[in-house]
């Protein structure tokens, strides 16, 4: 049985465990192995705890759940990049490769659409690393190429693609 619902502070160790797991598996080849081998579920738990206790305006954070199990989550709120013309921003996203492609992803997109709305924003964006497969779930949900920038991750350069949809009002959440 499938759950989806907002998350609490209680999550922090299942986000945790999902975003180590999910790192490693989906950035395996764009980030370096030394990078991923030192993730840590404790060190993870911790940033989850610390975005609990700091939430951003009108942040967020959707997880699905199978059998007591966090298998995914979306986190989203008021956008961080004041210098791009969107006013909602997904901060994070990631499921784990067991449950993608299924519909999944699609459902917590949509509820986090949903959400945004009734907190009246109009438009959203999402930074993706260019060398993720997942930027191509983005642009099958609608969002279309704003910028790019570069960022350093375990002392390698990576471009981060950013994605954004115009009008929330336009994305069919059926």
């Amino acid at each position: 049985m499938m759950n989806v619902r907002i998350a609490s502070p209680q999550d922090a160790e299942g986000l945790a465990v999902l975003h180590v797991n999910s790192w490693k598996a989906s950035y395996q080849g764009i980030i370096s192995d030394e990078v991923l081998s030192n993730l840590s579920i404790e060190g993870r738990k911790k940033k989850w705890e610390w975005i609990f206790e700091n939430l951003h305006q009108d942040e967020t954070i959707y997880v699905i759940e199978m059998e007591g199990m966090v298998m995914g989550f979306i986190d989203g709120g008021k956008s961080r990049e004041a210098e791009l013309d969107y006013d909602a921003e997904i901060y994070s996203f990631y499921l784990l490769k067991e449950i993608q492609r299924r519909g999944h992803g699609k459902l917590l997109f949509h509820k986090l659409v949903e959400k945004l709305r009734s907190d009246h924003y109009h438009s959203m964006m999402v930074w993706v690393l260019e060398a993720n497969p997942s930027l191509e779930f983005y642009k099958r949900m609608g969002g279309q190429y704003i910028a790019q920038k570069e960022i350093t991750i375990g002392g390698e350069t990576l471009i981060e693609v950013a994605l954004g949809w115009d009008d929330l009002s336009t994305i069919s959440v059926e």
